[in-house]
């Protein structure tokens, strides 16, 4: 069952899950605000919660309404896209042979079978981005987890409508948001050694601080420049919008600049040897 807590002009839609936790979150692209509280929370727990919190919504809902946003991508000729916090122009090439993707030092050329439509395009290009991340994202967890004395057991990559990353920490599985490709490596090296922490540290207090900024001084500074950066143009809507995906990974041995998708009758990556 839901309720309601409003706090002047905000309204705090709340739900009820069998959690430990509770969880605040700031939604964009309008600042819509969810809190969902374990079971047995009472209302008047609940909501003074929310107020000792109110200044933080504030804060988000303000700065979400002053950031950048990307326009809605198309997926057409000279439409511009980033990767790795570069911008290219793509280049859409429509022809009878499988999906595929590839770069060079100024251009992105996306193949598809002529009267592709939109989503197509788009999911062509998402599996590309995976791809891309699951290039770099092992490379990193090998190079953290002797610093960091972890191990990630697994990680995920998800479309994500509020964060840039996750862990679970008694798992040891780490989650990164897809549209981390889009941003400069080392923002998606910040992201990665800030869930690894975590999973010394589960919570954000001093300790926590304190093991980011020995292993990752400048984070401050990371945190700052990811959360400037433009957000994605996505239609959340008020019911959720894309559903959240999560890839099992491992390795993959593919060129970083080329992708093919996957054959219509299957769902299996296309792998390579070098």
């Amino acid at each position: 069952m839901s309720e309601t807590i409003r706090l002047g002009e905000i309204a705090i839609a709340v739900t009820r899950k069998d959690i430990k936790h509770v969880h605040l979150s700031v939604h964009p692209p309008g600042g819509r605000v969810t809190l969902v509280a374990p079971t047995g929370t009472r209302p008047e727990v609940a909501r003074a919660y929310a107020v000792s919190r109110l200044g933080w919504i504030r804060k988000q809902r303000a700065r979400l309404r002053v950031q950048a946003r990307e326009p809605a991508r198309h997926y057409v000729t000279r439409e511009s896209h980033y990767v790795w916090g570069k911008r290219y122009l793509l280049s859409v090439v429509e022809r009878e042979q499988k999906p595929s993707v590839t770069m060079d030092h100024r251009r992105v050329t996306l193949t598809v079978r002529p009267g592709s439509a939109r989503a197509k395009r788009e999911a062509v290009m998402h599996e590309w981005h995976k791809g891309l991340l699951h290039e770099e994202v092992p490379r990193l967890i090998r190079k953290w987890e002797p610093r960091l004395k972890v191990k990630v057991v697994a990680y995920f990559l998800q479309r994500m409508k509020t964060r840039w990353g996750g862990c679970n920490h008694e798992a040891k599985h780490i989650r990164l948001n897809t549209e981390l490709v889009k941003k400069p490596r080392d923002l998606l090296e910040y992201v990665l050694v800030h869930e690894m922490a975590h999973l010394i540290v589960p919570t954000h207090s001093e300790r926590f601080v304190a093991l980011l900024s020995k292993h990752c001084p400048a984070w401050p500074e990371a945190r700052a420049e990811l959360n400037e950066l433009p957000l994605a143009a996505e239609d959340w809507g008020v019911r959720g919008g894309p559903q959240e995906e999560r890839t099992k990974t491992v390795p993959l041995e593919r060129p970083s600049n080329t992708y093919e998708a996957p054959a219509r009758q299957g769902v299996k990556e296309t792998r390579r040897e070098r």
